[in-house]
């Protein structure tokens, strides 16, 4: 089991976001026309028992350049099997309003590198070309599409923006995949952050049997404050909010 809980939070391929200071830089969030840097953290639990935890943080590089970074850390048994923090790193930009990746990277850990993923979104050209697995990765670039993490980002924005999105287009190691969203219904929450509203959305792709499922608060901007994933209809992961901060 702890063999494979750990790198299923990278997968997470939405979810998981943004911060202020609890309620006021968060508000503004929601009509910024700029991402705001901001520092989040989640605990991970597996099968019902806490394996570790994912540390988020999103960060002007470069003027209108970003750059969001997951970092997972395992806990107590499950360090066993991944002693070394896994993470993932995009960089973005503003088009119009919407996010366009840059770059994309994985880093597995030492004696990992074979695992790692490594790509350079080229939308003059409209390649994606890199690594992954040691192998080389050049493929086509359809307008919109996403990385795992910029797809997050790009998530919130549609939605505090009033759009709701029906699906997106992340291009994933190797190749572009369709994932579709469903908002499904309001649920209250009682989370680290205190009581919240949310909106839950459904993501799944075409003859999947795995679901992702987000809570949102709409009063944060949209940020995550939960998820969890399902295969056949029974939890395999779920994640929680326990702190957000301003980044220095």
């Amino acid at each position: 089991m702890a063999a494979t809980a750990l790198p299923i939070v990278k997968r997470l391929a939405m979810p998981l976001l943004w911060t202020l200071g609890l309620c006021g830089a968060m508000a503004a969030l929601a009509g910024a026309s700029e991402p705001k840097p901001f520092t989040a953290i989640y605990a991970l639990e597996w099968h019902g028992l806490t394996a570790g935890n994912s540390t988020l943080t999103l960060e002007e590089v470069a003027p209108a350049t970003y750059e969001y970074r997951s970092i997972n850390r395992a806990r107590g048994l499950f360090r066993l099997a991944f002693p070394d923090p896994i993470s993932e790193t995009s960089v973005f930009t503003l088009v119009d309003g919407h996010v366009e990746p840059l770059s994309y990277g994985e880093d597995n850990g030492p004696g990992k590198t074979d695992q790692n993923v490594t790509l350079r979104f080229d939308w003059k050209a409209e390649r994606v070309r890199g690594t992954q697995d040691g192998k080389p990765v050049d493929q086509p670039l359809e307008p919109g599409t996403q990385d795992p993490l910029s797809v997050q980002i790009e998530l919130m924005r549609d939605l505090a923006a009033g759009r709701s999105p029906a699906r997106f287009l992340l291009f994933d190691k190797d190749e572009a995949k369709q994932y579709h969203y469903t908002r499904e219904r309001a649920e209250t929450l009682v989370t680290a952050l205190g009581r919240l509203d949310t909106v839950v959305y459904r993501s799944d792709r075409p003859g999947s049997d795995r679901v992702m499922r987000l809570w949102l608060a709409p009063s944060l901007g949209y940020l995550p404050v939960q998820a969890e994933r399902r295969r056949k209809g029974k939890v395999e992961f779920e994640l929680h909010i326990r702190k957000l901060e301003d980044a220095p």
